[in-house]
């Protein structure tokens, strides 16, 4: 692993809080990684597992589902399907080899620009830890 290596993580974020809330720590000048690449969704509900192994095979080091809290939902149920297909989805990428601490699915609402920060900043650290994910080397 090498000692410097920036992780790069896609963030499927929701347009309602998830993406507000990215959007307040950006005007607040709050640090989190520059890597981050953010995707705006319609709702953490409608991001398939599809799209998370997309991002893997694509180079991702590391994949954030953030969504509205639960009850919040602009769509009324879109974070619960979200929650309860991602508790399958973590069991699915150790299937496949990929470590479960390599996805992270969480709420953060519109209003919360430093939640959504301090989860990317421990995000990034924690698959810093872990090391580049091997699996850019899938043939297609």
């Amino acid at each position: 692993m090498k000692a410097n290596h920036e992780p790069q993580i896609v963030g499927f974020l929701c347009r309602w809080c998830s993406y507000p809330g990215a959007d307040l720590a950006g005007s607040s000048r709050l640090k989190y990684p520059a890597s981050l690449r953010i995707v705006r969704v319609p709702c953490s509900g409608r991001v398939d597992p599809l799209f998370v192994l997309k991002a893997f095979q694509e180079g991702a080091d590391g994949v954030m589902v953030l969504g509205c809290h639960p009850g919040d939902c602009h769509y009324q149920e879109g974070n619960y399907h979200a929650r309860r297909r991602y508790a399958l989805m973590h069991r699915l990428l150790e299937y496949v080899g990929i470590e479960k601490e390599r996805l992270l699915v969480d709420w953060v609402s519109a209003a919360e620009g430093g939640r959504f920060a301090q989860l990317a900043r421990e995000f990034a650290d924690q698959v810093t830890a872990l090391g580049p994910w091997g699996g850019r080397q899938v043939d297609r």
